[in-house]
């Protein structure tokens, strides 16, 4: 099984933007984590960020001709804004699952619309740093 892991703005800066909702951890312990679970199931993982809308899309578009089995994505504030993320995700028709480290559903109200849920199998919400994991065992089967 081969999966994508992509994350959008300002997920590059975890462990320094808002510890109280995000925690101390960094983006690349995030990704340490993710890589070493799917290393123990034998799910080849790949990892994307970006701060920019479009080369998110490029991502999504690739994976479709890299052949990828399953897509975890955590848009960050594209969540609740990015119809070029969704409509992305639909051409490709590549399972997904949506991530958010915090409960999204218990901050701003802006915060609870979200566009990719339209297309997402699953959607996991204020599991932090387990929730990628949570997806990753979802799209794996082990759900």
């Amino acid at each position: 099984m081969k999966i994508l892991v992509l994350n959008g703005p300002n997920l590059n800066m975890l462990g320094i933007r808002e510890p109280g909702i995000y925690g101390n951890s960094t983006y690349y312990d995030l990704i340490d984590m993710i890589k070493k679970h799917c290393d123990s199931k034998g799910i080849e993982a790949e990892f994307k960020q970006s701060n920019h809308e479009g080369a998110l899309v490029d991502f999504i578009q690739q994976a479709y001709f890299d052949r990828v089995d399953g897509i975890v994505i955590n848009p960050g504030a594209y969540t609740h804004t990015s119809v070029a993320l969704l409509d992305a995700l639909k051409a490709v028709s590549i399972p997904t699952v949506e991530v958010h480290i915090s409960d999204v559903d218990s901050r701003e109200d802006f915060r609870q619309i979200s566009c990719v849920s339209y297309v997402a199998a699953k959607t996991i919400k204020g599991k932090g740093f387990e929730g990628y994991i949570e997806a990753v065992d979802f799209l794996a089967g082990d759900k």
